[in-house]
C-alpha cells in the first residue's frame, strides 16, 4: 500500500480553494490544479508499504495527536518548490497554530525512525498543494505581485480536528485518496 498522513481540508473550505486556483489558472492557463477531493496538508509521505504497517502507522498517529486539542489555520500565501521563481509545485503556506502541526509532525517523524521508516528531514513548511507543472515555471515579479493580491483576501481559518492516514491508489494515471483511518483531536 501507499501510504501518506495528513490533514484534510474541511469542505467548507474548499470554495475559497477552488477561488484561489481559478485566479491561479487565469494568470497560468498551463497550470494543472490538484483535485479538489485531494486538497490537504501533508504531515509524512510513507510510500509503498506492506498492508500490515497500517497498525502502526494508527499507533504513531494516536501518540502524535495525544494531548493536541483542535485548531485553526488560515491560508496566508503562496509560495513553490523548488522555490517561488522557478516552480514545479504551487502551494498555499498557512499561519495561525502551526506550532500544533510542527509538534504532530516531529512526533509521526519519531515513531516512523523507530520503525526504522525513512524520514524525510529537510525542513518541513506547513502548506496545501493547489497546483503543478510538467515543466519548471518561471515567475516574474509581477506575477508574485498578483499571486499576493489573490492572498489578500479574507480567509475562513481551516479548523482541523483530526489527523488521517491515506492510502494512494493509482487508477488509469490518476491516484485515488482513501482514508484508511481518522485518529480525532482532543
Amino acid at each position: 500500500m501507499r501510504f501518506f498522513i495528513a490533514l484534510e481540508i474541511p469542505r467548507e473550505n474548499l470554495a475559497e480553494f477552488q477561488s484561489i486556483q481559478d485566479k491561479l489558472h487565469t494568470l497560468i492557463p498551463r497550470t494543472k490544479l490538484t483535485d479538489l477531493n485531494k486538497i490537504h496538508l501533508t504531515l509524512a509521505f510513507i510510500g509503498e508499504q506492506p498492508e500490515k504497517l497500517k497498525i502502526n502507522l494508527i499507533k504513531i498517529i494516536t501518540d502524535a495527536a495525544r494531548e493536541i486539542p483542535a485548531f485553526t489555520v488560515t491560508p496566508a500565501y503562496l509560495d513553490g518548490f523548488p522555490e517561488i521563481h522557478h516552480l514545479l509545485i504551487l502551494w498555499v503556506g498557512v499561519k495561525g497554530d502551526i506550532d500544533k502541526i510542527h509538534i504532530i509532525r516531529e512526533r509521526i517523524k519519531d515513531g516512523l525512525k523507530a520503525l526504522r521508516l525513512p524520514v524525510d528531514e529537510r525542513r518541513f513548511i506547513p502548506h496545501i498543494s493547489v497546483a503543478k507543472f510538467s515543466k519548471p515555471v518561471s515567475i516574474s515579479n509581477g506575477l508574485e505581485v498578483d499571486f499576493e493580491k489573490i492572498m489578500s483576501a479574507p480567509f475562513t481559518p481551516i479548523q482541523i480536528s483530526s489527523i488521517k492516514l491515506f492510502e494512494s491508489t493509482p487508477e488509469n494515471g490518476i491516484h485515488t485518496h482513501n482514508t484508511l483511518a481518522e485518529i480525532k483531536l482532543i
